[in-house]
């Protein structure tokens, strides 16, 4: 829609109302405002909701893979060749024996129930990045080291260099019953992985360690998977599931984690929905100063008509008001999104320090800082449901000054 230099010189008279239209300028700063406010709540909300998902998926993948097979029993006896097999299978990028079972794990006086994991070198030197303290590679085979999470060493007081115990409930036979085997194992590295259930529940160390401490011989518990599209991992370890029917199961981390991420997908649908009535609303104030606009300067525009501007002039000239203000909503709106996008985590620790509440608590949010994942399309989405909602909102009070009767406006004139 392009404008002469007549109508774009009058769109802008009535961009700017004057001092006599003190309403008019208001409601139309408002309308602006609602826009701005709206646009932005929805990037920030849409944003970190994604980045939830993304972040989340990314933490539980790097330490669970996308799939895991477990034998039925809880022990895989010939897991060499199933791993052999597991990564010559199309589509699967890396697979790992994996040693998981639920302890005790007890220091100075302190319980708490933990998650040993035993995993082969290679898994254990990608833990280094997430080290707090001590050194990662100081789990080695036959040794006592063992790595903690952050929030476990928290619970227990253990610092690197502490001697925690381990309590395996599954001990050795006696005349007097079965005895819980306890073995001292000493921390040689924390780790921070960024999830709170792991950071508060995980004892790393290597393979063959674990297997003695749990009595197991050679055999393990899962063999973890990654594959090269995690949303198609399913069709990926089809044959390799096929095969070992009768003997292990294969679980994808859709079905591990499906009730979170089925949660999280209904969440974001319903807050994308319940954000967008905002942007309603912000059109509904456009339609109402535009309407006041109108109704205020209907003998100007019946001027206008008798000095030969067409209906179809008026037209263009009160949609152009309209969407201006809807666009500039908008990229305001785009603006201090990406702003509090950009300043998140001072500003809930600002909120938090204000109010002295915990608004990020991370034995409920599960992640230990508020992450953020802004993706295009939806935030083109966004910019085209705002400026589309504000043109619509134009045509009604549009439609109303192009129809003006210049003879019923100025007869008593």
């Amino acid at each position: 829609m392009i404008l002469s230099p007549f109508e774009w010189t009058i769109a802008k008279r009535y961009m700017l109302p004057g001092r006599g239209e003190a309403v008019i300028a208001l409601v139309a700063s408002i309308s602006i405002g609602v826009v701005m406010l709206s646009v932005a709540m929805l990037v920030i909300v849409m944003s970190v909701m994604n980045g939830f998902r993304a972040e989340l998926l990314d933490k539980i993948v790097g330490l669970n893979g996308h799939a895991i097979i477990q034998a039925y029993g809880g022990r895989l006896e010939n897991w060499e060749q199933v791993l052999e097999d597991v990564r010559k299978t199309p589509g699967v990028t890396s697979a790992s024996p994996l040693v998981d079972q639920p302890l005790m794990v007890t220091f100075n006086g302190r319980v708490e129930g933990v998650l040993l994991r035993g995993n082969t070198p290679e898994d254990i030197a990608k833990f280094k990045p997430n080290v707090l303290m001590g050194d990662i590679s100081s789990l080695q085979r036959g040794n006592d080291k063992v790595a903690i999470g952050s929030r476990l060493a928290m619970n227990l007081g253990a610092r690197v260099g502490d001697v925690i115990t381990l309590i395996n409930p599954q001990g050795r036979s006696t005349p007097f019953g079965t005895m819980p085997r306890q073995v001292g194992y000493t921390v040689g590295a924390i780790f921070e992985i960024g999830v709170y259930d792991y950071d508060e529940s995980y004892v790393v160390m290597p393979i063959p360690n674990a297997q003695t401490l749990l009595l197991t011989g050679n055999s393990i518990e899962l063999i973890e998977v990654k594959t090269s599209d995690a949303d198609r991992v399913g069709e990926i370890l089809a044959p390799i599931a096929q095969k070992l029917q009768g003997q292990a199961v294969v679980t994808d981390w859709k079905t591990i984690n499906a009730q979170l991420f089925e949660a999280l997908q209904v969440e974001r649908v319903a807050m994308f929905f319940a954000l967008s009535i905002i942007v309603l609303v912000a059109a509904f104030n456009i339609l109402s100063s535009l309407v006041m606009l109108v109704r205020s300067k209907t003998r100007d525009i019946a001027i206008l008509r008798t000095m030969g501007a067409t209906r179809k002039s008026l037209l263009k000239i009160f949609v152009t008001t309209g969407s201006v203000i809807g666009a500039v909503g908008t990229l305001a709106g785009l603006v201090l999104g990406f702003i509090v996008l950009l300043f998140r985590q001072p500003i809930v620790k600002g909120i938090e320090l204000v109010t002295g509440q915990n608004l990020w608590d991370p034995s409920i949010r599960f992640l230990s800082e508020l992450p953020a994942k802004t993706d295009p399309f939806e935030v083109l989405l966004i910019c085209l449901m705002a400026m589309g909602l504000s043109f619509l909102a134009t045509l009604y009070p549009a439609y109303r000054a192009a129809g003006t009767d210049p003879v019923q406006v100025l007869r008593y004139e």
